[in-house]
């Protein structure tokens, strides 16, 4: 097991909001609202200011985002280089599943 496949390890739950947010921080910085916006242009869950925080709470005690300074009173995240790793890892792995998924529904029988 890799350092990024643990880190991902234990994410239960929170998995899918995590890759959404992820994703949307692998544009560049965001702030909260911004996340949720970007979430939501996806196709991401609805999430929720709560929702939020708490995984990006998660994030941030992985190594996987880490805050920048606030600018007025928002506060940016970014996406670390291992969280990078750790995206990049993940979405590959969706792709994989997605990619075999969508061969067997087509060779499924109707």
């Amino acid at each position: 097991m890799t350092d990024h496949d643990s880190q991902l390890t234990g994410l239960g739950r929170y998995a899918d909001p995590a890759v959404v947010v992820m994703t949307a921080l692998a544009g560049g910085p965001l702030h909260g609202y911004a996340v949720i916006r970007e979430v939501e242009r996806l196709g991401g869950p609805r999430l929720r200011p709560g929702t939020l925080y708490a995984v990006l709470a998660r994030l941030e005690q992985r190594g996987l985002i880490e805050p920048l300074p606030a600018e007025d009173r928002r506060r940016p995240y970014r996406l670390t280089d291992t969280g990078g790793l750790a995206l990049r890892a993940q979405l590959e792995h969706l792709e994989t599943v997605a990619r075999v998924g969508l061969s067997r529904l087509q060779a499924a029988p109707a």
